[in-house]
């Protein structure tokens, strides 16, 4: 699939910005990860929503066409890596095997904050939504609450 290429530059250009605006020395626990991820899904759901909305139009594509599936499942992959790094380069406390739940989730909250009314995303929902993803895909996460 040849937009597989630009495809993985927008998908990964968010968390490339995000990374690049944080401190590495600054606080790495659960409650940062998950402002991270608020910080994330309110910037996707709003300033991107269209961005997302095409991926996962191209998801549905990829049912009828598996050469769209196949290119995207590996930038599925792929992205597990991708953002396992960036989590150690910030220093947060998610372990790499938590990484596929916690895309997941992430992939999960962004479908729904994308395909509902714009006006309902906000900043108290993301940090609701990116709290419950961290305790979801990192248990010892529930230790912060």
């Amino acid at each position: 699939m040849p937009a597989s290429g630009p495809l993985r530059s927008l998908y990964y250009a968010d968390m490339d910005d995000i990374a690049r605006t944080e401190d590495p020395a600054s606080s790495g626990t659960h409650e940062h990860a998950s402002q991270l991820i608020a910080q994330s899904l309110l910037r996707a759901a709003g300033e991107h929503r269209e961005r997302y909305l095409a991926v996962f139009e191209l998801r549905l594509e990829g049912l009828r066409r598996p050469a769209v599936a196949a290119a995207l499942d590996e930038l599925f992959r792929r992205s597990q890596a991708f953002t396992a790094g960036h989590h150690a380069a910030l220093h947060l406390e998610i372990p790499p095997e938590s990484v596929p739940v916690l895309l997941t989730l992430y992939g999960g909250a962004l479908f729904t904050l994308v395909t509902g009314p714009a006006a309902a995303v906000g900043p108290e929902l993301t940090r609701e939504l990116a709290a419950g993803i961290v305790r979801a895909a990192v248990p010892a996460a529930n230790e912060w609450t």
